[in-house]
């Protein structure tokens, strides 16, 4: 869990408004589904294993948002020390992960909550 990147929220409501561990599995597949077929964005992914990126991202957001689940992946700084992700390439994903919360139906306010403690992530995630 230390390697998660954020410290999980305490508010049951926020989990409720992303609809439970489902909604978060529908955002992440949905994310990462958009992600792979995004020109902007498909080389990143090109070689990942996707089943494992599915896992470990739904571990990720569920441990964040306080669905009691264990995240079992790396620390983003050793998951994306390889990729050389730019700044523009990290807000396409924010802009498709806003994108699979609003087909999710998870309210502004708490699709802002969770960005909020994904943002600081940025610093190891980016790396040119």
């Amino acid at each position: 869990d230390a390697n998660a990147g954020a410290a999980p929220v305490a508010d049951p409501a926020l989990l409720a408004a992303f609809h439970g561990q489902a909604g978060v599995a529908r955002i992440v597949d949905d994310l990462v589904d958009h992600a792979v077929a995004d020109p902007k964005l498909e080389e990143i992914f090109h070689a990942s294993d996707l089943e494992r990126l599915r896992r470990t991202l739904r571990e990720q957001v569920g441990y964040i948002l306080g669905a009691g689940v264990a995240y079992t992946g790396r620390d983003m700084r050793a998951a994306h020390k390889d990729q050389g992700i730019n700044t523009a390439e990290f807000n396409r994903l924010v802009e498709l992960l806003q994108q699979a919360m609003d087909r999710e139906g998870v309210p502004f306010p708490a699709q802002n909550r969770l960005l909020a403690r994904l943002a600081p992530m940025k610093r190891d995630v980016v790396t040119r």
